[in-house]
């Protein structure tokens, strides 16, 4: 599957799980409920690949313990701002790199419903 930036490599971290109060309706963030997050930082990683050097690098270890924070922290109505955050989260940590998420509700309180329901969204894209 070619990437959605050819010029550039990638450091995914996928299936992140994360509890936060996010929702319209009150007790979804009262009692909070699971979200998944999918996240593709698009960066050269020659650097770190020839040297072995974390600083050449975008330290992922860094991303997931702030994005637990804010999950923790954060109280919103929709998964739109609830992105919004975690792209602000990531450009502190790492600058405006071109950013790729996907943000799921993994229980949706939707009468019939099984599924989830997920937005994408891109960040700084250089095309």
């Amino acid at each position: 599957m070619p990437s959605l930036i050819p010029s550039l490599d990638v450091i995914r971290i996928d299936d992140l799980c994360l509890w936060a109060h996010v929702g319209v309706l009150e007790h979804e963030r009262r009692d909070g409920q699971w979200f998944r997050l999918d996240l593709a930082l698009h960066l050269d990683l020659s650097g770190a690949a020839a040297s072995d050097a974390l600083e050449a690098t975008a330290d992922y270890s860094l991303a997931v313990n702030a994005l637990q924070v804010l999950a923790a922290e954060i109280r919103c109505q929709t998964i739109e701002h609830f992105s919004e955050r975690v792209f602000e989260v990531l450009e502190s940590l790492y600058g405006a790199l071109p950013m790729h998420l996907r943000l799921s509700k993994c229980s949706p309180p939707i009468a019939g419903f099984n599924g989830t329901v997920s937005i994408e969204r891109w960040r700084n894209r250089p095309f």
